[in-house]
């Protein structure tokens, strides 16, 4: 990655709609140039995708929360088999695998309290495999979207 490649990705990051010629523009290179380089950037996997990014308050999803999960026994086919199911419920929007007290980060969102209520009680008290959740309300979520490569 050098200076070109990292403008291009940030340029990106900002905002992935904007087309070849003004990223082109912004930086100073010709057109082809940004384009072959875009290219080679997902062809090496640095740029994996290009994403919407969606109002959860839209959607009538106005409560978000985190909630930390233990699994046991601790086995790889009891991780495997709690974050394919986790993962395709419809309140959940991230599951992340963490090391430390617990198992699995779940970031939800639902459409107020009584129904993360409900999701954790029936959905996540249901499962044998679980042994503890706790969960935590977000009041305020901030984003970093542009990282800088370098």
């Amino acid at each position: 990655m050098d200076e070109v490649d990292s403008a291009i990705v940030r340029h990106l990051q900002e905002d992935a709609r904007q087309s070849n010629r003004e990223i082109a523009e912004k930086i100073g290179i010709a057109p082809s140039t940004c384009l072959e380089r875009t290219r080679l950037l997902r062809q090496r996997g640095v740029i994996r995708g290009y994403h919407a990014e969606v109002d959860l308050a839209a959607l009538n999803r106005h409560v978000q929360a985190l909630v930390s999960v233990q699994v046991r026994p601790l086995n790889r086919s009891v991780i495997d088999s709690f974050h394919q199911w986790v993962r395709h419920l419809p309140e959940v929007l991230t599951v992340f695998g963490t090391a430390g007290n617990d198992d699995f980060l779940v970031h939800v969102a639902v459409r107020d309290i009584d129904h993360l209520h409900a999701f954790l009680v029936d959905k996540l008290s249901d499962r044998r495999d679980i042994v503890s959740f706790r969960s935590s309300i977000i009041y305020r979520r901030d984003t970093n979207n542009v990282l800088d490569p370098l």
